[in-house]
């Protein structure tokens, strides 16, 4: 866990609440919902029990509120990327793909939280982290759908692609290393022409 990256929320604009959610992250990531507890995210953040309260009543809440910080980065870099790819459906599903792989490796607990901690977030809070998520997924299928009516991609399963794709970009977070044998920029390559390739399409040029 030491070589992965925790530090998600900047500045919030409240005293504390960055750090707070930040040390929540490495804690559910280290030890997992059930394991850590209110008093390992405040010690984490350098700040008191009491203190901790003031900001979030419950670790479900906490969880809640370090997701949604997570989902807007992700959304923001996507879509970031989507906008200045141009308007071939290679183009932006390239870059898509490479936004992705980007916030996953430079986000890796953020994303296995997100994963494997979901479930006890409160019913409320689950149904809001799902929008998000279908919110970015929607993004990949668009373009898959703009491929497919274009016949730049030749799948006869597009329905399920971005799904696929997703999936695959996700799982990085599992067994990525920095000091593995492909840079952040060829993880992100090289996915992306697993993308293209999935889709039955040609590179972009």
């Amino acid at each position: 866990m030491n070589a992965r990256s925790t530090t998600l929320v900047a500045d919030t604009g409240r005293r504390n609440e960055a750090a707070i959610l930040n040390a929540a992250l490495e804690a559910f990531g280290t030890k997992g919902f059930n394991g850590a507890s209110m008093r390992d995210v405040a010690k984490g953040a350098a700040t008191s029990l009491s203190n901790l309260y003031n900001y979030f009543p419950s670790k479900s809440k906490l969880l809640a509120e370090a997701l949604r910080h997570a989902n807007a980065e992700l959304q923001a870099r996507v879509a970031g990327a989507v906008r200045d790819a141009g308007d071939d459906a290679p183009s932006r599903m390239r870059e898509a793909v490479r936004a992705y792989v980007g916030f996953v490796v430079d986000h890796p607990v953020a994303t296995l939280v997100a994963t494997n901690e979901v479930r006890y977030l409160d019913p409320e809070d689950r149904a809001a982290l799902v929008t998000d998520r279908d919110a970015t997924q929607a993004t990949f299928e668009h373009i898959v759908a703009q491929g497919a009516a274009d016949g730049t991609f030749r799948t006869p399963y597009a329905a399920d692609a971005a799904r696929a794709i997703l999936s695959t970009v996700g799982a990085i977070a599992s067994w990525y290393r920095p000091d593995g044998r492909l840079s952040r920029g060829q993880l992100a390559e090289q996915h992306a022409r697993y993308a293209l390739a999935l889709l039955e399409s040609p590179l972009p040029q």
